[in-house]
């Protein structure tokens, strides 16, 4: 689910460290999706994924906020949410695992 930068920024940089495979499985949104920005993540098919604008501290739409989280994304899903103003608003903009896999490049998770 969604939170602050400060809880989901060192889990990014540990995995990247590590190589570790991370999963994106269920209901993602919000910083969530800061976990796109592992080298080594993988998403379900059957995931959803919840994008919105950053927000501040006083729950305003931030851009030093939403231009972190845009960071963690590959071009093809910027493109694609800005083409649609999906993080220019509270309001989630989601978008379904298989889009992930088959619009967006990312990789799918092998069964377990």
């Amino acid at each position: 689910m969604g939170g602050y930068f400060t809880r989901y920024d060192p889990i990014v940089a540990r995995f990247n460290r590590s190589g570790e495979l991370f999963r994106i499985e269920g209901r993602c949104q919000s910083a969530c999706t800061l976990f796109l920005g592992i080298r080594n993540v993988c998403v379900e098919r059957s995931a959803s994924l919840g994008f919105h604008g950053g927000r501040g501290g006083k729950g305003e739409i931030s851009v030093s906020s939403t231009r972190h989280m845009r960071a963690a994304y590959n071009e093809r899903l910027r493109r694609y949410l800005d083409d649609r103003h999906g993080m220019e608003k509270r309001q989630y903009f989601n978008v379904s695992g298989e889009d992930m896999i088959e619009k967006f490049g990312y990789r799918e998770c092998s069964k377990r």
